[in-house]
């Protein structure tokens, strides 16, 4: 289900629970939410009022990934970059790396499988930016 987008600083700056496989229905409605704004490239679910460790992103060929309780192991690369957020007003410059590892849970029949990724560059980009808004961290 699409929902309102949240820009209540209460709300996006409390940190997240521990996500479970029964918000299945809060991760489908990030995807639905995620595909119906233009141009939007990831969201939290913080970003949709609920303060649930899981996110969402489209990767480069448009399709969508859900990670639940996601946390960044390891970082390489740092730079600073300019970020837009789709609840905060302005851009901000905000300290990123090119290289990250991270665990997550991923939802596999109905039961969430622990995972280890790496990942580079853009997509790296938005799950720090995701990761951060898990933690309730304001960009």
């Amino acid at each position: 289900m699409i929902k309102e987008l949240v820009h209540d600083e209460a709300v996006l700056s409390t940190p997240c629970e521990p996500a479970t496989a029964e918000d299945a229905g809060l991760a489908q409605d990030l995807v639905d939410t995620l595909a119906s704004i233009d141009d939007a490239v990831c969201l939290a679910a913080n970003q949709i009022g609920v303060t649930k460790a899981v996110i969402a992103y489209q990767d480069d060929k448009g399709g969508v990934h859900v990670m639940y309780n996601p946390k960044i192991l390891m970082a390489l690369g740092g730079a600073k970059v300019e970020e837009s957020c789709l609840t905060h007003e302005e851009p901000v410059r905000v300290t990123r790396f090119a290289k990250i590892k991270v665990s997550f849970d991923e939802l596999v029949d109905g039961e969430l499988k622990a995972r280890r990724r790496d990942y580079m560059g853009w997509t790296a980009q938005m799950i720090q930016h995701m990761v951060d808004h898990c933690k309730g961290k304001l960009v």
